[in-house]
């Protein structure tokens, strides 16, 4: 059995339709749509709407954490947009449903997905085809491993389109249980795996992940969302975590095979 694993594709929808290449299935951990690359400030809606300049300002802001100066700067611009009569919701789903065409048409058969921080799970049954099937505090059964799947992000300064309360994505993760391999979108509260190097910053992990592994003892946990690690691997008790890769930087899934 042999099963690929992307995360955070950020609009790479090139890369994406040929992820699931020799492989009997494709996993997907989220985070689809591209608002603003970090790594090359012209691609993303963010940029589109606004400018490459006004990108470059926000990056330079959130990287230095200066978090309500970057929202005054989102406030300014935002407000230029709905003096032109059109509202920020309708401008950024039009953008966002461009991309998910574009990326839901490019997974294989079959799908299995969840959904990061910046998706929009309400859009998602626009798109699903049958090959696809989403799932996210629920389990499902790949070549007699059982895969449970935990999707979104939990609350923080960026504000992004699906972060849910600590108690939320805890009681998504009791609900999937004992499982051979644990799929999230964010990796367990570990300061080594939570850490972007390139960003500076910490992201935010999970506790309710970190004692569901310590206390369920999956084989693998598998998680993206941070895209420049401390650590893309750490051992806890008997399981081994794995971030599985920034696919919008480096077009390559992440592969399981046995």
């Amino acid at each position: 059995m042999r099963v690929h694993v992307v995360s955070d594709v950020h609009g790479n929808s090139r890369d994406l339709a040929a992820a699931g290449t020799g492989a009997d299935a494709l996993l997907c951990l989220g985070d689809l749509v591209l608002f603003l690359d970090y790594a090359d400030h012209s691609r993303g809606i963010f940029p589109d709407l606004f400018g490459v300049e006004n990108a470059d300002a926000l990056v330079e802001l959130r990287t230095a954490r200066r978090f309500e100066e970057a929202r005054e700067l989102g406030r300014r611009l935002w407000a230029g947009l709905d003096r032109s009569g059109v509202s920020r919701e309708s401008v950024i789903e039009r953008a966002v449903r461009k991309q998910y065409a574009e990326l839901f048409a490019a997974f294989p058969t079959p799908t299995y997905a969840t959904y990061g921080n910046v998706d929009i799970p309400r859009l998602w049954p626009e798109f699903t085809g049958p090959g696809t099937t989403v799932l996210d505090g629920q389990r499902v059964e790949i070549g007699g491993r059982v895969f449970g799947f935990v999707g979104g992000g939990l609350t923080t300064p960026m504000s992004t389109p699906y972060e849910i309360s600590d108690e939320e994505y805890a009681a998504k993760v009791e609900a999937v249980g004992e499982v051979d391999v644990l799929c999230t979108h964010i990796p367990p509260d570990v300061p080594e795996l939570c850490y972007d190097t390139v960003a500076r910053r910490f992201e935010r992990g999970s506790a309710a992940l970190l004692h569901a592994i310590r206390t369920t003892r999956p084989r693998y946990a598998l998680f993206g969302h941070v895209h420049q690690p401390l650590a893309r691997r750490a051992r806890i008790d008997g399981t081994e975590c794995i971030n599985v890769g920034h696919f919008n930087a480096t077009g390559t899934p992440y592969v399981m095979e046995w």
